[in-house]
């Protein structure tokens, strides 16, 4: 009998700490593009972002996009895109973490045939041993996503050097880019492109208008701001959030520091990356019945890219991380 009652406090603290794993990861991730790299900058898709005053550990290097590696990128600094499939540190955490947990729902975990006070020894041990393998996937997936090298840094403009441009986003306007790509050999069809205080302005804007239309789930409106394979990413994230039963919310969006990190042009593209440093009240509230179920008023630090073709204005293509 009491075998049986350490059996089911055993398997009841595991699914809790599991629910616990399982709710609190997406939490990490709120706002659209949290803690994640994905979007697409042409050529320089697989190129980190270099070190700007807003963001002087750089960029990291892209996670997810739908642009196919050039043969080019496979030079030193540049990270294809993870294979599809490959989640949570690969197959040996994966398989260490599940083989553990079903282990305990079974009643053997990674300690079988333990009964009576042993029994409630093996359970801390358990839960030590999940909570210790979710640890060390985490660790092993950021480290595997960081950048294995960045190219030198290279001269750059701050948005707030330009006289009569002052605020978070006024600044001078950029010059040719001059980033290299892979070892020392430029992009393809590249030109520079002049950024001024009107486009800064836009960046600004755009920041702020896209955290409204994913907070209020519009996603017309996120493709009038972004191109179509920023809002597949953002329509998985709010579905994610409606499987939940929540809506994330975000308010109070304040720029607080930004500048160009570059800009360049690819046939009849324009490309921007801008490191911003942002304020905001990040909110998650219960679908159904409006309960408020977390709070966050923080800063973030993040790398958007915006791209522009003739006739139309800017638009969101990437958001990236920094290191």
């Amino acid at each position: 009998m009491f075998t049986e009652i350490s059996r089911r406090r055993r398997v009841a603290a595991l699914l809790a700490l599991a629910a616990a794993l399982t709710v609190a990861a997406p939490v990490v991730e709120a706002r659209p593009g949290g803690g994640g790299s994905f979007g697409s900058r042409g050529s320089r898709t697989y190129t980190a972002p270099s070190a700007t005053p807003t963001a002087p550990g750089g960029g990291m290097t892209m996670q997810r996009s739908q642009t196919a590696p050039s043969p080019g990128m496979g030079s030193p600094g540049m990270q294809a895109p993870a294979a599809p499939g490959r989640r949570f540190g690969g197959g040996f955490f994966a398989g260490l973490l599940g083989a553990g947990l079903i282990g305990a729902l079974l009643g053997g975990g990674f300690f079988g045939g333990l009964g009576g006070l042993a029994s409630m020894i093996g359970l801390l041990f358990q839960v030590g041993l999940v909570v210790l393998v979710v640890m060390l996937a985490l660790r092993f997936f950021r480290r595997r996503n960081e950048p294995a090298g960045a190219g030198a840094p290279y001269a750059r403009s701050s948005l707030n050097d330009e006289p009569g441009a002052r605020g978070p986003m006024g600044g001078a306007p950029a010059g040719p880019a001059a980033g290299r790509f892979g070892g020392g050999q430029r992009p393809p069809q590249t030109r520079p492109v002049q950024i001024g205080p009107a486009d800064y302005q836009a960046f600004e804007r755009l920041l702020g208008d896209v955290q409204d239309a994913y907070s209020r789930e519009d996603r017309v409106t996120l493709g009038n701001l972004s191109t179509p394979e920023m809002v597949g990413y953002f329509d998985e994230e709010l579905r994610n959030n409606a499987a939940r039963g929540v809506v994330n919310t975000i308010s109070d969006v304040k720029l607080l520091q930004g500048d160009l990190a570059e800009a360049w042009g690819e046939d009849r593209t324009d490309y921007a990356t801008v490191a911003m440093r942002y304020a905001l009240k990040d909110v998650m509230v219960e679908r159904a019945s409006g309960r408020v179920v977390s709070t966050d008023t923080s800063e973030a630090t993040e790398l958007w890219t915006f791209l522009r073709q003739p006739g139309r204005g800017w638009v969101l293509s990437a958001i990236q991380q920094t290191r």
